[in-house]
């Protein structure tokens, strides 16, 4: 991965749902390609920021030889669950079709996501085929599976930590759930950590998960307790304990020493799944 690559960077409507725009930053390598192709799906509690928010994360992914889509989805108070699942869905197949023109590899399309856009982006993969989730048209065929899914810190079990921000009265988290999810049924049938406990039948693509031992987002036991879960349904994923690190500790300083180490895992476990 020595090579580096200058970027084209643009903004491209990827969808109209009830007439909104939803916009996608693009970071396109400035090379002969095909390049891999990454979906990223930004955290926010599920009901806020955008498609900037981890800049420090897509623009050094992209400078490597990765075409990224960073995206803006419905969320709260425009809508609920599973409204944003139906948009990082077709951000897959939208990739995918518009791959030839975009320098993408559409056979080398993955998933990226941080928090609540990690939860999101491992559960898109996980049930690519879901009606729910495929409900936007598209001109083209292609389908929303994906070859791998990086996630930093996700909110594995959406169930557990609201009940968790319930019980030490994080009033701020306590809101965002009600917002995004329509009753605690949902974040249970929505909840990846519980789908599969259930032994759902659903796709279980490479994974990296990257989270510190400080993270009092989700509490110590939610991510080990995944990649123990993921790993015993049979499916393979690469996990990174920080120590210390907090929730989202690389959007609070890029240039640190321990988010540049996060930064490079993530590199170097896209190009390991699209050798």
């Amino acid at each position: 991965m020595a090579e580096r690559y200058g970027l084209i960077v643009e903004d491209v409507e990827y969808a109209r749902p009830g007439g909104v725009p939803l916009l996608a930053r693009l970071y396109r390598p400035q090379g002969k390609g095909p390049f891999p192709g990454v979906v990223e799906v930004h955290g926010g509690a599920w009901t806020g920021n955008d498609r900037f928010t981890n800049t420090p994360i897509n623009q050094p992914l992209a400078e490597t030889g990765v075409v990224v889509m960073a995206i803006d989805f419905r969320m709260p108070p425009v809508a609920q669950y599973p409204a944003s699942l139906a948009d990082i869905n077709l951000a897959v197949r939208w990739l995918k079709v518009n791959a030839a023109r975009l320098g993408v590899d559409a056979a080398k399309v993955g998933l990226l996501g941080t928090s609540s856009g990690g939860h999101q982006a491992m559960l898109a993969a996980m049930r690519p085929h879901d009606p729910r989730y495929t409900s936007h048209a598209l001109e083209g065929r292609a389908d929303a599976s994906v070859g791998y899914v990086a996630m930093c810190w996700p909110v594995a079990d959406p169930l557990a930590r609201y009940e968790m921000v319930q019980a030490n009265g994080n009033e701020r988290l306590v809101a965002a759930h009600d917002a995004y999810w329509p009753d605690a049924a949902a974040m249970d049938e929505g909840s990846p950590q519980r789908i599969l406990g259930r032994g759902e039948d659903v796709a279980r693509p490479p994974a990296l998960l990257i989270v510190g031992t400080a993270d009092d987002n989700l509490g110590p036991t939610m991510a080990p307790r995944f990649a123990e879960t993921y790993r015993a349904a049979g499916g393979e994923l690469q996990y990174e304990e920080f120590p210390g690190a907090p929730h989202a500790f690389i959007g609070k300083d890029p240039q640190a020493e321990i988010a540049r180490r996060a930064i490079a895992l993530i590199l170097d476990f896209v190009h390991a799944q699209t050798r």
